[in-house]
C-alpha cells in the first residue's frame, strides 16, 4: 500500500513538472524563432544597404561621365585612345574633387561634435580649410599636368569652362554687352579676374560653390568698374532696356 502512494505521488510529480517542461519547450523555440527573425532581417537590411550604397555609387560614375562626356565631344578629338584618355582624366578629376568634398564634410562634423570652445573650434575649422586648400591646389595642378599631354591651350580652356558652366565667356560677353565702351584695360581687368575665378571654380564641388566664385569676383569687378566711373545701376537698367527691344525685334 506504501508503495502504491509512493507510485501515485511520483506520477503526479511527474504530470506537474510536464507543463514546465513543454512551456520551456515552446519559449526556446520562440526564442530560436526569435532570433533567426533578427538574423534574417538584420542580413536583409546589410544587404539592402551595400545593394544601395553600390547603386549610389554606379549612379555618381554615369553621372560624372556623361558630364565628362559633354565637356570632351566639344574639344574635336578624333583619336580614340586620346578621346578615352581625356575622359578618363577629366571623370577622375570629379571624382577626387567629390572624395575631398566628403572627407572635408566628416570633418567638419567631427570637429563640431567635440566639447570645445567657439575659440578651438573656430582655429580647428580654420586648419581643416587650410588643408582642404593645399589639397584641391594640388589636385588642380596634376589634373592641368594630365590633360596638357593630350590637349591645346585652345582645348584646355574648353575643359576650363566646360567644367564651370561657361560662366566665365558668358559673364564676359555679358560685360561687354551691357558696357560697350570699355577701355582695353578694364576689358583685361574683367577677363583677368573672370579667368581667376574660373581656376577656383573647377575645384568645387557644387554647381552652387562654383557660382558663388564667380559671385564673389563679380563683386570685385563691379566695384572695380564703380571706381571708374560707371553707375552700375543705371547700366543695368538700360542694357536690360536694349535686349527687351532686340528680342522684340527678333519676334
Amino acid at each position: 500500500m506504501k508503495e502504491t502512494l509512493q507510485g501515485k505521488k511520483s506520477v503526479r510529480v511527474s504530470e506537474s513538472s510536464s507543463p514546465r517542461i513543454l512551456v520551456s519547450s515552446i519559449t526556446s523555440v520562440f526564442n530560436l524563432f526569435t532570433l533567426i527573425r533578427i538574423l534574417l532581417i538584420t542580413g536583409l537590411a546589410i544587404f539592402c544597404l551595400q545593394v544601395f550604397g553600390q547603386s549610389a555609387v554606379k549612379d555618381y560614375k554615369t553621372v560624372i561621365t556623361e558630364r565628362a562626356a559633354k565637356i570632351v565631344n566639344e574639344l574635336g578629338i578624333t583619336d580614340s585612345n586620346k578621346y578615352n584618355e581625356v575622359l578618363g582624366d577629366i571623370v577622375n578629376q570629379y571624382s577626387q574633387l567629390n572624395v575631398i568634398d566628403e572627407e572635408v564634410k566628416t570633418a567638419v562634423t567631427n570637429i563640431k561634435a567635440q566639447s570645445l570652445s567657439k575659440e578651438e573650434t573656430e582655429k580647428a575649422l580654420k586648419s581643416e580649410e587650410g588643408k582642404k586648400s593645399e589639397r584641391l591646389k594640388q589636385l588642380h595642378t596634376t589634373f592641368l599636368a594630365q590633360v596638357e599631354k593630350n590637349l591645346s591651350d585652345e582645348q584646355i580652356e574648353k575643359v576650363k569652362d566646360g567644367m564651370t558652366y561657361k560662366i566665365c565667356p558668358i559673364t564676359y560677353a555679358a560685360y561687354q554687352d551691357m558696357l560697350p565702351n570699355l577701355t582695353t584695360e578694364q576689358k583685361e581687368k574683367i577677363h583677368g579676374w573672370l579667368k581667376e575665378a574660373r581656376e577656383l571654380a573647377m575645384d568645387e564641388g557644387s554647381s552652387d560653390r562654383k557660382h558663388a566664385v564667380f559671385g564673389k569676383y563679380k563683386g570685385r569687378i563691379n566695384n572695380y568698374l564703380s571706381g571708374q566711373g560707371y553707375d552700375l545701376k543705371t547700366e543695368t537698367a538700360a542694357w536690360q532696356e536694349r535686349i527687351k527691344q532686340r528680342d522684340q525685334k527678333r519676334e
